[in-house]
């Protein structure tokens, strides 16, 4: 017998039985007694499962000793299973901790592990997001490295090694034997200084090399009776490759968008949310407490701004609300203003740059002029809109996404005029046709196009490089001895350099996408970013403990991978758009690459179909048919139709919860009214008893 006279051994735990949940909720609302004023009996199965029993447990309305004596004769029972039954039972708990161990194992080879454990520990998780999306960056260019270098560096090396390849031959017509001119290797003696700009540039040494387009044959590589096509695999793995980093980035959104369904969206930007479960309790040091303390009080902040400013626009008369829709749309006169002169700007300094002839230090400097007012307009003209959008008198969040759709279309942008100023001196757009009618393309000042718009997106990602060196080097750190070492107002005003998690995040991304760009002409890009992103992460990182401080204004939204993940599919989609123009519009380039000839780079495809068997023909004819796609096109339909269902589902789900939550919390609220109630009168009833 316990203490509240309920038997405890295991044969009267054996009367009870665990009523369903019906039955639970019927006890509960009647009085404990029955109806005869005995209590109420239960049986309990022994032979029950521990998980159901468990569950049970927890529904009945039974006292917590009673609960506890059932849980012990529970665990003193010894359960009769066969070998086979035991064996499976060994296994499962075998695996279960190889799984355990190989996890823990894995977790202290994962690249910057505990670094990004010190970032977010001493910053918060907002700075941690960007160090996390540089690393999914640099394992993306480096798995995307070795589908390039498993398909086609490879095969190109060991090919010319043995020189076994058989040269398809040439069609050339009458007039067109300048049109094979190629000569990039450098004659004579060379000062030692040009190396360093072949380096800088792409020029030189580096042109004629693997680096770029120019130097892989258009061959059918043949060993041992074994045929390997270099240009249909040059073709087809850069398709793979955008194909692939189209999965990756579709996936990390999967996972971004199911965080911000778990956490409710915006609804973390409740006043409750933020005051009971706003803490990051991995924070370390008192200078990351009061960072989070600054963030905490500035989202506050900007709730009640935001609040305060839509009331003050419910009460605008309708002369106000058009005097302000006015000010608006001349402010976005203006910015646009700004982006197009920029635009005009990047235009006037590639033309200039491709037609300029030099080998002087002046030279270089031209070579880079593209890049460079690409960089300048990236820094000048965000930060004018910045200001200008201080006038426009939105919300704190709608200023901030702004700002950041105005960045990204800059960025994006000024990529896209780099590449039409490109493509009109190719194609001859814009000057006489007369210079492109021998060749299909402007042969005079670009024998190899391809490589030249390699060699352009080299240097802007070889610029882009030197830039975050140089402000880290020249501005960041002088800044921070000034800072520390100054006592005037001014510069105590001013103070470190913030470490602003969006702006980074942007240069990010055109740095990816300038690789993206030039991956079918710089197959090798891909790799010189992936040692490009892990210098800068080792750069970002000393800058953020040594001279930067977090940005007092962080951007809140909880959203904001979601939102980054798709500025970079904004990249790729350009990037596609780029590679689908060459392959299917320009004239490839008759004196280099694996198609000089061809027409266009996609004729590789068709002419490798017709010389396939007449099997592999119909099979690949029925897969491009109608009789395959029409199926393929309603199951992908079905497939949609059920994963769209799925997601109304949860939500409705997560509706219900909340709705749930809520509820329950009315519930709270008026059972302890009735207790105060109940307790008010108990205490008036002791006072007029005295």
């Amino acid at each position: 017998m316990d203490r509240n006279g309920l038997q405890t051994d295991g044969s009267a735990m054996a009367g009870y039985s665990y009523p369903s949940q019906q039955e639970s909720l019927r006890l509960r609302r009647r009085p404990s007694n029955g109806a005869d004023g005995s209590s109420p009996q239960f049986n309990w199965n022994p032979d029950q499962k521990d998980d159901e029993t468990r569950q049970d447990l927890k529904e009945l309305p039974l006292p917590m000793a009673l609960k506890k004596s059932i849980r012990q004769v529970q665990q003193m029972k010894v359960p009769v299973v066969s070998s086979w039954q035991s064996w499976k039972m060994h296994r499962s708990k075998t695996l279960k901790r190889f799984q355990e161990g190989a996890g823990g194992a894995l977790a202290y080879v994962v690249l910057w592990r505990r670094g990004l454990q010190k970032i977010g520990g001493h910053f918060g998780g907002g700075v941690q997001s960007y160090f996390l999306f540089l690393r999914f960056l640099v394992v993306l260019n480096f798995f995307s490295f070795l589908l390039i270098a498993s398909f086609v560096l490879i095969p190109s090396i060991v090919f010319r090694s043995n020189n076994s390849g058989n040269n398809i031959e040439l069609n050339i017509s009458a007039g067109k034997e300048e049109c094979t001119i190629y000569d990039p290797n450098p004659q004579g003696l060379v000062h030692f200084y040009t190396y360093f700009i072949d380096l800088l540039t792409g020029t030189g040494f580096m042109e004629y090399s693997y680096l770029f387009y120019g130097y892989y044959n258009n061959t059918e590589e043949t060993i041992n009776e074994f045929s390997y096509n270099i240009p249909l695999a040059y073709l087809l793995t850069a398709g793979f490759y955008f194909i692939f980093c189209l999965i990756c980035i579709v996936i990390r959104m999967g996972g971004a968008i199911r965080i911000a369904v778990k956490t409710g969206g915006k609804a973390v930007g409740g006043y409750s949310m933020l005051l009971f479960t706003g803490w990051d309790y991995g924070l370390q040091g008192d200078r990351a407490i009061k960072l989070k303390h600054n963030n905490i009080r500035y989202r506050l902040q900007v709730d009640l701004e935001e609040e305060r400013i839509k009331l003050k626009a419910a009460s605008l008369t309708l002369a106000q609300i058009i005097g302000l829709y006015s000010l608006r749309a001349f402010l976005n006169f203006i910015v646009l203003l700004l982006i197009g002169a920029s635009f005009y700007c990047i235009f006037l300094a590639t033309d200039f740059s491709q037609s300029f002839e030099g080998t002087d230090f002046w030279s270089l400097v031209v070579e880079y002029l593209p890049s460079i007012v690409i960089t300048v307009a990236n820094f000048l003209v965000p930060f004018l809109c910045d200001q200008i959008a201080l006038l426009e008198k939105h919300t704190p969040s709608t200023t901030i996404i702004l700002a950041l759709l105005r960045a990204v279309f800059l960025r994006m942008v000024s990529l896209g005029v780099l590449l039409f100023t490109l493509w009109s001196q190719i194609t001859c757009s814009t000057e006489e046709r007369g210079e492109c009618q021998p060749c299909g393309y402007n042969h005079t000042l670009y024998p190899c196009w391809e490589t030249r718009v390699g060699q352009e997106m080299y240097k802007l990602a070889m610029f882009d490089f030197i830039t975050v060196i140089a402000v880290m080097i020249l501005v960041e750190f002088p800044r921070r001895m000034v800072v520390d070492n100054c006592s005037w107002k001014l510069v105590k005003f001013v103070g470190r350099q913030e470490f602003v998690v969006p702006q980074n995040v942007l240069g990010v991304v055109y740095g990816q996408t300038v690789v993206w760009v030039g991956a079918l002409f710089c197959p090798l890009l891909p790799v010189i970013n992936t040692a490009k992103f892990i210098i800068i992460f080792y750069c970002k990182k000393i800058t953020l403990f040594y001279n930067c401080r977090p940005a007092d204004r962080t951007f809140r939204s909880t959203s904001s991978n979601f939102f980054f993940l798709l500025v970079l599919l904004f990249g790729w989609m350009l990037a596609c758009l780029a590679l689908i123009y060459s392959v299917a519009v320009i004239h490839p380039s008759m004196s280099c690459g694996p198609f000089r000839s061809l027409t266009t780079m996609w004729s590789a495809v068709p002419n490798t179909f017709n010389s396939l068997s007449n099997t592999s023909k119909e099979f690949l004819s029925y897969v491009g048919s109608q009789a395959f796609a029409v199926p393929l096109f309603i199951v992908s339909c079905v497939v949609m139709a059920y994963v769209t269902a799925l997601v109304s589902v949860y939500g409705q789900s997560v509706s219900l919860l909340r709705a749930q939550l809520k509820l329950e919390g009315r519930d709270k609220k008026f059972l302890v009214k009735q207790i105060e109630e109940l307790s008010l009168k108990n205490q008036r009833r002791e006072e007029r008893r005295r």
